[in-house]
């Protein structure tokens, strides 16, 4: 497996300017300057990952934070028997890692690539607390990040503890369709949602996510495109999960 330790400084076969204008897609760096952007990149390693290449290794002692600027990561870990738990998708203009960067622990879960060339910037962690100290905007978006996770966390929690299979697989649904883009009440989620994903992430089995997406499928509420997953009435869908957790 691979992790940040041997990254190179940078990437032979990317053109000269790709860290500096790489950085401008990451949304915790908006508030910076194009000089402070170019400024943190070169105190960046930089390496692209082939596909279920790991970038994050749990419970490593690493503590750089992953600056996702091209493709897409997933978090995750295993079961003592090896089932692969699944936390999240992050998308370019992201970040991973940011806990051990401030807190100094080892690793709680492992990162690895989802596709093919996936562009990511390992700051070390010293710069990154800098980085955050001496702006408060970004300390800021850092405490609203933070809270974001724990409030996600605690709902998972309550899903894990007192829902059944078919309503943790409605609201897994939910939560992939308020981050799509919308198209009135519709959302419109690309790509496609693996059955083996979203079993992995609220624990249950494939077959299980299967039935319910069909079901949601013949109710009119889902339609499976080439491309794409559409929920064709989000509001209904939130009124649904929002009445199994309130009857919980």
């Amino acid at each position: 497996m691979t992790n940040s330790d041997s990254l190179p400084d940078a990437l032979p076969d990317s053109p000269a300017d790709t860290p500096a204008a790489g950085l401008d897609r990451i949304e915790l760096l908006r508030p910076l300057s194009a000089g402070q952007r170019a400024a943190v990149a070169r105190q960046c390693r930089w390496r692209r990952f082939a596909p279920d290449e790991q970038l994050i290794d749990h419970w490593a002692e690493t503590r750089d934070v992953a600056f996702v600027v091209e493709g897409r990561v997933r978090v995750l870990s295993h079961s003592a028997g090896g089932r692969e738990i699944s936390f999240s998708d992050i998308d370019a203009g992201e970040l991973v890692g940011e806990m051990s960067a401030l807190d100094g622990r080892p690793r709680s879960a492992s990162v690895v690539a989802l596709e093919e060339g996936a562009l990511i910037a390992f700051l070390p962690a010293k710069p990154f607390q800098t980085l955050v100290t001496a702006h408060p905007e970004l300390a800021m978006a850092m405490m609203l990040r933070l809270c974001d996770k724990l409030r996600g966390a605690t709902d998972r929690i309550m899903e894990l503890s007192t829902l059944g299979a078919n309503n943790r697989v409605h609201a897994e649904l939910l939560r992939l369709a308020r981050r799509a883009s919308r198209q009135g009440a519709s959302a419109v989620i690309t790509p496609i949602p693996v059955h083996s994903d979203i079993a992995a992430r609220v624990s249950t089995t494939r077959e299980t996510v299967a039935r319910v997406l069909s079901d949601l499928t013949r109710d009119g509420m889902l339609e499976r495109r080439s491309d794409a997953l559409v929920v064709r009435d989000l509001p209904r869908l939130e009124l649904l999960v929002e009445d199994v957790r309130g009857g919980a």
